[in-house]
């Protein structure tokens, strides 16, 4: 038997064994929203209706040859604060995004030079009661957690100003960029509110829970500088002022993150998906997930071309 056809076999049977693996179990819960379901008392469809009561802006969606997706938000007149319509539209793109096999990463930005003000005021007035106010906060948990599990490589590129339900968008992403003068700051408690989007919980994990408290407690402003210091930024794009328009920031973006995507969209989105659950699991779970990813790619075309062509021993 060849080296070939035993890879094959063990890849098979690792399949056979993986279809009711942690992985597929986790990405299997986004018919539920991942985090609230039916079973939470949360219907889907009836917030779906009261947000899109509440239109405005867009989130937009460029999926481009390379495997890299642009997310739009856009309501400039608004400081691309998120409508309600625009909380419906940013599911519809997760979902988008979740069936997308060719796909390796995703940059999330804002239209008009700043990234997004958090929720457009008037839509926040109109449901202001506790309930309707929960089931707001529900649904958008369960859209930034499926954003955060897509198997793609997620990087968001914050220029302007990231606030509120904005900085919050920025944790639901792998990695931030910042611009040259841009801010991150998670403003709640100047609206007499905590985060409600996810972005507490992610804030902790991402940049651990004293500057989180630090953060939070003093709503302070995170610029280039500071976010570098507590790990809540991963990079800074400095762009010449010759240089600024046209693009530029994002196409400095597309760049960096072609880094991490550089290679078959197999094999980058294995690495995501490893790299969620030993993030989200215990480590028995995690382990068990990094068997099943594991027998994805042993054996697969890019493994196998890579053992022709890149010997260890030569």
């Amino acid at each position: 038997m060849t080296a070939r056809m035993v890879l094959c076999a063990v890849r098979r049977q690792l399949l056979r064994s993986s279809s009711c693996g942690s992985w597929v179990r986790l990405l299997q819960r986004r018919s539920s929203g991942c985090v609230y379901s039916s079973v939470d008392g949360f219907n889907q469809e009836e917030i779906r209706e009261k947000l899109q009561a509440f239109p405005g802006g867009s989130i937009d969606l460029l999926k481009q040859e390379s495997g890299i997706a642009v997310m739009t938000v856009n309501y400039p007149s608004r400081m691309n604060a998120f409508s309600g319509g625009m909380m419906v539209d940013l599911e519809e793109r997760v979902s988008q995004l979740e069936s997308w096999t060719d796909g390796k990463g995703l940059i999330v930005h804002g239209a008009a030079g700043t990234f997004c003000s958090g929720s457009d005021l008037n839509a926040v007035r109109a449901i202001s009661n506790p309930q309707d106010g929960m089931k707001m906060c529900m649904f958008m948990q369960n859209a930034l957690t499926r954003l955060l599990r897509l198997p793609l490589i997620s990087v968001a590129l914050v220029e302007g100003r990231a606030l509120g339900g904005g900085a919050e968008l920025t944790t639901a992403c792998d990695f931030r960029l910042m611009a040259s003068g841009s801010v991150i700051q998670f403003v709640h408690k100047h609206m007499g509110l905590v985060p409600g989007w996810g972005g507490a919980a992610r804030l902790v994990r991402i940049v651990g829970s004293q500057n989180a408290l630090k953060l939070l407690g003093g709503a302070l402003k995170v610029d280039p500088e500071l976010g570098q210091q507590i790990g809540l930024a991963d990079g800074v794009l400095e762009v010449p002022q010759a240089e600024e328009g046209g693009g530029i920031v994002l196409q400095r973006a597309e760049d960096w993150l072609r880094g991490y995507t550089t290679g078959p969209a197999p094999v980058i989105q294995a690495v995501k998906k490893v790299t969620l659950s030993g993030r989200e699991l215990p480590l028995s779970e995690a382990l068990r997930t990094e068997r099943d990813v594991f027998g994805t790619v042993w054996g697969g075309p890019a493994n196998l071309q890579a053992l022709t062509s890149k010997p260890k021993h030569r």
